[in-house]
Parts: structure tokens; C-alpha cells; sequence
């Protein structure tokens, strides 16, 4: 398998870029990589995957990551992992902002894979939108439970 990079799947979630350089379909559902590109202050609310275990690499910028009682600032070539059923959130720290590979594994339509997509919009452009809201907390615990994801805390904090 050997995908050149541009034309991938690209969508908006929780104020960030996501593009999809894996997809489940391309490994029949053993993992997925997605290149996040996200500015100051982006990130997610503490959550548990129930279903798949995640990764984290740093290509330039500087992320905190807590993962159960941990937190550790990541900065480029440096990368976490965040086994499944662990409360984990990143939020990005650099002023800059940053880009990360996120991998998921497996890659499940009814896991994370599937919420980031479900909880996403297609990005026609590579520029950010505007700066939005945070999204409805109980809309976005309620999709996130379809996919067996837990969210422990207000979408837009990272505590």
C-alpha cells in the first residue's frame, strides 16, 4: 500500500484540521493515521476510548498530552501512547500551533475512527474557519457514546 500525499479525506473537528493518511478501508481495519493541524488552544476534553487504543507523534509544534494521571508536553519527533479504557486529552500549547499524527488502532466505523468522521465537517480549503464555538456538550457525549467514546469533560477544556 502507498498513498502520495494530497487528495486524502480532509474535515474539521473540534477546531482542527484532520486528513486522513490511513484509512481503516486501506488496512482492513487494523489502524488508522491522521495528520492533525491545529492552532493555539485547540484540542479535546478528557475522554476514553472503550474500543481501540491511541497514539500520538509531534511533527512540529508543542502539545500537552495527559493520559490517566500523567501529563507530559510533547514536542517534535516525540510521540504517546493512550491505551484504550485510560481517560486521556491533548491540547495544543505552541503559539505557532501545531501538527501530529493521531493513530488509532484498531480502526473501527463504530469506534473513534468513525466519531471523528461523524463528529466532523469536509474541509474544502486548508485554512481554518473562523474560531467557533465549542460544540453542545450533551449532543457531542451522546454521538461520541455511538462509537464508544466516553467524554468525562466540557468539550473546549482540557481538565
Amino acid at each position: 500500500m502507498a498513498r502520495p500525499d494530497g487528495g486524502e479525506e480532509a474535515r474539521w473537528f473540534l477546531d482542527m484540521l484532520v486528513v486522513w493518511k490511513c484509512t481503516a478501508e486501506m488496512t482492513a481495519g487494523r489502524m488508522s493515521l491522521v495528520d492533525h493541524r491545529a492552532r493555539c488552544g485547540s484540542g479535546t476534553p478528557l475522554h476514553i476510548h472503550r474500543r481501540e487504543d491511541e497514539w500520538f507523534y509531534v511533527v512540529h509544534g508543542q502539545l500537552r498530552v495527559r493520559v490517566g494521571d500523567e501529563s507530559t508536553l510533547a514536542g517534535p519527533g516525540d510521540s504517546v501512547f493512550a491505551p484504550r479504557n485510560v481517560p486521556h486529552l491533548h491540547s495544543v500549547l505552541s503559539p505557532e500551533g501545531a501538527r501530529f499524527l493521531v493513530g488509532f488502532s484498531p480502526a473501527l466505523a463504530d469506534g473513534a475512527d468513525g466519531f471523528v468522521r461523524a463528529a466532523s465537517q469536509p474541509a474544502p480549503a486548508p485554512e481554518p474557519p473562523p474560531a467557533a464555538a465549542p460544540p453542545d456538550p450533551d449532543a457531542l457525549s451522546a454521538l461520541a457514546s455511538r462509537f464508544g467514546v466516553e467524554i468525562l469533560g466540557s468539550p473546549g477544556t482540557t481538565e
